[in-house]
């Protein structure tokens, strides 16, 4: 491979936010180069060339000043680096033995053209490229692991069970209410426009979906489509969501809390009034990470593969094309713009 300098566009973060993201909070130049050789300093590094980013919910955390209660958990963004994500990637040059020119990879990269990586032992090798890639930042990636641990694990679904999942049309929440369908549960979606609800009944296989922002009063509206109550509930969205939901679960019901977006833009988050639900209901509610279940990731990969290759499952991904977009589509995730996975598309193969 032939060893040169090459202009490397990147996506920086500009300074730290409060209230929604805006295009603003970040700045998108092409002044930065890279040498598409593995440096002599780093040599178990490998450099990638990004094929796909993603645009995840959790980017708007990193977005807070240091000090808050998430830093224990996340490393803020650095003001002036780029931001960082999840993405898929095509090997350039590799230092390290389990790496070489050509594979390709998943994991966490940078908002840029090429990134080198420091520590290559977090990126997963893709064994399957008979589907389409960019499935990588989303079925087949950290999306896909967590609705299957979340739902799988923390909730322990049974067949015929009444489940709900908020944020239904999103990365993660499209594919819990089809796993939940492959095992026979009822199964109900909220979603933020009539598109998308269209599309959680007619593509997506949901028995019922609702737009709730035509819904006056959550509660009712939960009663309405779960009259017997909720099994499980995949949490995504937090605030009067929960509320209303805990007053509709039924007895040993579960809740298993991957996000609350409606959250993460406030200054003060709202309070919830009615945890006592579950001393009532004997309800367990579980927050989760994906970063505890990727041990499972091979298993995963066994059971979901067939299901995509045979049609069983249907992922819906929104893809902006060029990094110079990323910034637009990544502040769309919190006006609820995407319809499917968001994600950007920098370079073909």
């Amino acid at each position: 491979m032939a060893e040169f300098e090459v202009k490397n566009k990147q996506v920086l973060f500009n300074n730290y936010v409060e209230g929604f993201p805006k295009e603003s909070d970040m700045i998108v130049t092409d002044a930065s180069t890279i040498r598409l050789k593995v440096p002599a300093d780093a040599p178990n590094s490998v450099l990638l060339k990004n094929l796909y980013l993603s645009c995840d919910p959790v980017m708007r955390i990193l977005m807070r000043k240091p000090g808050d209660e998430t830093s224990s958990y996340f490393t803020p963004y650095a003001p002036g680096s780029p931001l960082s994500g999840y993405g898929v990637g095509e090997v350039v040059d590799s230092g390290h033995p389990d790496f070489k020119e050509g594979d390709l990879v998943w994991g966490t990269t940078k908002w840029e053209h090429y990134t080198l990586i420091t520590q290559p032992e977090s990126l997963h090798k893709i064994q399957h490229a008979d589907v389409p890639l960019s499935n990588y930042t989303g079925i087949l990636g950290m999306p896909g692991m967590t609705a299957y641990a979340g739902f799988n694990e923390v909730c322990s679904p049974k067949k015929g069970e009444y489940v709900f999942i908020s944020a239904a049309s999103g990365a993660v929440g499209q594919l819990v209410g089809q796993l939940a369908k492959l095992l026979g549960c009822y199964v109900v979606g909220s979603a933020g426009s009539k598109e998308k609800v269209d599309l959680l009944k007619n593509k997506l296989n949901f028995d019922e979906a609702f737009n709730y922002k035509e819904e006056h009063d959550l509660t009712a509206a939960l009663k309405r489509y779960f009259p017997e109550g909720i099994d499980i509930y995949f949490e995504n969205v937090g605030g009067k969501f929960l509320d209303a939901v805990l007053l509709n679960m039924r007895v040993h019901g579960r809740i298993a809390v991957c996000g609350m977006i409606s959250q993460y833009n406030l200054e003060k988050p709202e309070g919830v009034t009615n945890l006592m639900c579950l001393v009532y209901k004997r309800i367990h509610m579980q927050g989760f990470t994906v970063r505890d279940y990727y041990h499972l990731y091979p298993k995963y990969l066994d059971y979901i593969l067939p299901c995509i290759r045979e049609g069983k499952v249907i992922y819906l991904e929104d893809i902006a094309e060029g990094l110079e977009n990323g910034p637009s589509a990544l502040v769309g995730l919190f006006s609820g713009r995407n319809v499917g996975k968001q994600l950007v598309s920098i370079s073909h193969q």
